[in-house]
Parts: C-alpha cells; sequence; structure tokens
C-alpha cells in the first residue's frame, strides 16, 4: 500500500466527512486522483464505511458493559453470534480466545435494561454469562498505526 493510501485513510479515519477538496490538499493531490484512490480503497474493502460517532448519554444509551458468554452445552452448536443478531444493544461480538466463547460490547439504558437484556441473551443462545459494567472510558476508537 502507497504511503499517500495510508495518509487518506488517516485523515478519513480522523474526519469521515472531510471534504475530497479537502483530502487534496492535505495531500498535495488533485481533487480527482484523491476520489479515485478513495474509491479503490472502498473497492479493495480496506475503507468498509464511513459513520456518525454518536454521544451515547445523549440518545439514552448511557450505560455500557462487556458481557462474556460461553455455551451452557460445549457440545451444542456455535452458533451464540447467529442468535443475537436481533437484539440491537449488542453493539459487537468478539470471537476470544480463554473461558468464554464470545465477549458482547452492549450498551442500554439503565442497569434494569441490562438485567433484561441478559435475560434474553441467555435464553436466546442458551449460554452462562459474566458481565464488567464500564464506570467510564478515557478513550475509544483509536485510529490505527497506519
Amino acid at each position: 500500500m502507497e504511503e499517500i493510501d495510508r495518509q487518506i485513510m488517516g485523515l478519513l479515519a480522523d474526519d469521515g466527512r472531510m471534504s475530497f477538496t479537502d483530502l487534496a490538499k492535505e495531500t498535495g493531490l488533485s481533487v480527482s486522483a484523491v476520489h479515485q484512490r478513495v474509491r479503490r480503497l472502498q473497492k479493495r474493502g480496506v475503507i468498509k464505511g464511513f459513520t456518525a460517532v454518536l454521544d451515547h448519554e445523549r440518545i439514552g444509551l448511557p450505560m455500557t458493559a462487556f458481557v462474556s458468554i460461553k455455551p451452557i452445552d460445549p457440545s451444542a452448536p456455535d452458533d451464540a453470534p447467529e442468535r443475537l443478531t436481533h437484539l440491537s444493544a449488542i453493539e459487537a461480538c468478539h470471537s476470544v480466545a480463554g473461558d468464554e466463547s464470545y465477549i458482547l460490547k452492549v450498551r442500554v439504558g439503565s442497569p434494569n435494561e441490562l438485567e433484561e437484556l441478559l435475560q434474553k441473551i441467555r435464553a436466546a443462545a442458551n449460554v452462562a454469562t459474566r458481565t464488567t459494567v464500564v464506570l467510564s472510558t478515557p478513550w475509544e476508537g483509536r485510529r490505527p498505526q497506519l
């Protein structure tokens, strides 16, 4: 990957709404060259999309937790991610090594909502859960070293 592509990715990682004009100014390329490079990065799957960063407190989801899950029956199919996709409070599902099979990142409005979500997770996927509630998030979503 060319250094100029890494520079474009870094700029977009910092500000996904940066215009092609501003990208061109920052990189020293023409607007059309930047546009072509961004399109090529998208087609190759390097840039998967652009998203808004939400303030979860302001949208009524101030509570974040990590929920580790493992199957109650170890011989059961490993299909927990598919069984849990309908639960919109689950923001991320990570397959992990260790005692648990997956770690889920969830966002809810209150401890009661977390308790209800845990019940839904257990019932839907037939898993045991272990929950860690986030007290604060000093930083999140750091851009990778490019």
